[in-house]
């Protein structure tokens, strides 16, 4: 169960590294004015999502999953658990909401200024918070 969980983890850590960083890439998209810095950051955000914060993201899930099978009845009994996976599963939609992005600004059709990528940034921070603090300290 330790490795399981170390795998978790270190998915988890991946995973958030990919959610940090490629709503930053949307900003500086956003505000870029210049025709082969756009480029640059379509590759950019392309390779980031598809080929490390995806394979994270199902990694993370993989290995959540797998830990829940060794007491699932336990798990499932404590309340704490329940607004985790609940969060979880905000934070999955929010990652395909960023898949989306990476697909609006790939085609040129972001309508949005960097303003609203530095606050859309700042969600997987507060989710991160919750989240730690629900698996460390099991509230209830």
């Amino acid at each position: 169960m330790l490795w399981v969980k170390a795998f978790h983890i270190i998915s988890l850590v991946c995973w958030f590294a990919g959610l940090f960083y490629l709503p930053r890439l949307f900003v500086y998209h956003a505000a870029c004015e210049d025709e082969p810095g756009r480029e640059r950051f379509k590759i950019m955000e392309r390779k980031l999502y598809r080929g490390i914060t995806t394979p994270s993201m199902i990694a993370t899930v993989i290995f959540g999953i797998w830990l829940l099978t060794y007491n699932v009845s336990g798990y499932f009994s404590q309340g704490w658990l329940h607004v985790k996976l609940l969060l979880v599963a905000l934070l999955i939609i929010y990652h395909f909401y960023c898949g989306h992005l990476v697909k609006v600004f790939r085609d040129d059709l972001n309508t949005r200024g960097h303003v609203f990528y530095r606050w859309f940034n700042e969600l997987p921070v507060l989710i991160l918070l919750a989240v730690v603090i629900l698996a460390v300290v099991k509230p209830f």
